[in-house]
Protein backbone atom coordinates (compact mmCIF):
# COMPACT_ATOMS: atom_id res chain seq x y z
CA UNK A 1 0.00 0.00 0.00
CA UNK A 2 1.37 3.42 -0.93
CA UNK A 3 0.03 6.83 0.06
CA UNK A 4 1.03 9.93 -1.88
CA UNK A 5 0.21 13.45 -0.69
CA UNK A 6 -0.49 16.56 -2.74
CA UNK A 7 -1.12 20.23 -2.00
CA UNK A 8 -4.23 21.46 -3.81
CA UNK A 9 -4.95 25.15 -4.34
CA UNK A 10 -8.34 26.69 -4.93
CA UNK A 11 -10.55 24.39 -2.86
CA UNK A 12 -12.85 26.17 -0.41
CA UNK A 13 -15.74 23.85 0.47
CA UNK A 14 -17.18 20.36 0.61
CA UNK A 15 -18.32 20.61 -3.00
CA UNK A 16 -14.69 21.21 -4.01
CA UNK A 17 -13.60 18.16 -2.02
CA UNK A 18 -16.31 16.06 -3.68
CA UNK A 19 -15.22 17.17 -7.17
CA UNK A 20 -11.58 16.24 -6.49
CA UNK A 21 -12.58 12.93 -4.86
CA UNK A 22 -14.77 12.05 -7.84
CA UNK A 23 -12.10 12.75 -10.47
CA UNK A 24 -9.23 11.09 -8.58
CA UNK A 25 -11.45 8.11 -7.80
CA UNK A 26 -11.61 7.29 -11.50
CA UNK A 27 -7.87 6.56 -11.62
CA UNK A 28 -7.16 2.85 -11.87
CA UNK A 29 -5.55 1.40 -8.76
CA UNK A 30 -6.73 4.07 -6.31
CA UNK A 31 -7.99 2.42 -3.11
CA UNK A 32 -8.44 5.46 -0.87
CA UNK A 33 -8.77 9.24 -1.08
CA UNK A 34 -8.65 11.85 1.68
CA UNK A 35 -9.36 15.46 0.71
CA UNK A 36 -9.32 18.55 2.94
CA UNK A 37 -10.31 21.91 1.51
CA UNK A 38 -9.40 23.53 4.82
CA UNK A 39 -5.80 22.28 4.63
CA UNK A 40 -5.53 22.18 0.85
CA UNK A 41 -4.49 18.55 1.14
CA UNK A 42 -5.08 15.44 -0.94
CA UNK A 43 -3.84 11.99 0.07
CA UNK A 44 -4.18 9.16 -2.46
CA UNK A 45 -3.72 5.53 -1.40
CA UNK A 46 -3.08 2.79 -3.94
CA UNK A 47 -1.78 -0.77 -4.13
CA UNK A 48 1.09 0.32 -6.39
CA UNK A 49 2.85 3.69 -6.60
CA UNK A 50 0.41 6.11 -8.22
CA UNK A 51 1.06 7.93 -11.48
CA UNK A 52 1.54 11.56 -10.42
CA UNK A 53 0.60 12.82 -13.88
CA UNK A 54 -2.77 11.04 -13.67
CA UNK A 55 -3.51 12.56 -10.25
CA UNK A 56 -2.47 16.05 -11.33
CA UNK A 57 -4.62 15.75 -14.47
CA UNK A 58 -7.61 14.56 -12.43
CA UNK A 59 -7.29 17.48 -10.01
CA UNK A 60 -7.02 19.84 -12.98
CA UNK A 61 -10.16 18.29 -14.48
CA UNK A 62 -11.93 19.05 -11.20
CA UNK A 63 -10.91 22.70 -11.62
CA UNK A 64 -7.99 22.96 -9.21
CA UNK A 65 -4.19 22.89 -9.22
CA UNK A 66 -2.06 20.37 -7.33
CA UNK A 67 1.60 19.67 -6.64
CA UNK A 68 3.09 16.65 -4.96
CA UNK A 69 4.01 17.36 -1.33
Amino acid sequence: MATTEYQVTGMSCGHCEKAVRSEVGEIEGVTGIEVSAENGRLAVTSEEPIDDAAVLAAVDEAGFTAVRS
